[in-house]
């Protein structure tokens, strides 16, 4: 790849993995509008490693709190970091089992442009329905056992191309009830082993395969996926209690449109 390809994707992976706009509907932009070819399976490992330790960076304090919680539930002290670890695991598995079921069928099937395109715009829609049910809530929501698994099978959906994991989540948590900083925050919490798990998945197919690796690039997708991520994280939690999801709603049915007009070129 070029420094202008490097540059621009790993920008956008770092920027689209936590806001509600799909990552993926952005990255079939570039290699529709430039003729840019598929960046690699190294250079995606390079752009999720980047978003993981951004996301880890910014919760250090509740990662290791999370940890720490979690160790103690084992040995019988069951504390509310604790119980927050063991929801973050409960919502990850419907993820981990579905997507091992449906990973080829959606590789093959419904990598498509027209696909990415609706769901872009299907979601955005469902995201501004689900923040203005919750701009109504006036009572303060926590989060449960059964709540959490909700989101959990909520962020399956997200295995289609163009849904938008973050946005998934946090729709799925807007209409429970929960308000929009706490959804914000729960989605960045779950997306840690989720893109730990896709990462790994990654490596392994990296390791194993005959896959030509650019080291240099690496690193750069490392480096600028991190920044872009862990500035996207800390703007979206600052202002999101204000500003709401209509910004990103619009945003998410423009590019659908963009999208199905450069796909009917």
């Amino acid at each position: 790849m070029s420094t202008l390809e490097i540059i621009i994707l790993a920008l956008i992976q770092g920027l689209s993995e936590f806001l509600p706009i799909s990552s993926s509907a952005h990255l079939i932009l570039p290699s529709q509008l430039f003729g840019w070819h598929d960046q690699g399976l190294a250079f995606d490992v390079a752009v999720h490693v980047g978003s993981l330790l951004a996301v880890l960076c910014y919760f250090r304090k509740e990662v290791f709190q999370l940890t720490v919680g979690w160790g103690q539930s084992l040995s019988g002290k069951v504390t509310d970091d604790g119980k927050l670890a063991w929801m973050i695991i409960l919502a990850t598995i419907p993820v981990i089992l579905v997507g091992f079921m449906v990973k080829d069928y959606v590789e093959g099937w419904l990598r498509s442009g027209y696909v990415i395109a609706t769901t872009t715009i299907l979601f955005g829609l469902l995201l501004y329905w689900a923040d203005k049910v919750a701009s109504r809530q006036t009572e303060t929501v926590e989060l449960t056992w059964k709540k959490a698994l909700i989101i959990g099978l909520a962020q399956v959906a997200a295995i289609i191309p163009g849904t938008s994991r973050s946005g998934v989540t946090m729709t799925a948590a807007l209409f429970l009830g929960i308000s929009r900083e706490k959804s914000a925050r729960f989605s960045f919490l779950l997306s840690i082993p989720t893109i730990l798990g896709a990462g790994t998945i990654l490596t392994y197919k990296l390791v194993t395969g005959e896959h030509a690796v650019n080291w240099e690039e690496l690193l750069y997708g490392v480096v600028l996926s991190f920044i872009s991520a862990y500035i996207c994280i800390t703007l979206f939690l600052k202002w999101i209690s204000t500003l709401g999801m209509t910004p990103f709603v619009i945003y998410r049915l423009i590019l659908g449109i963009v999208i199905f007009a450069i796909l009917s070129i």
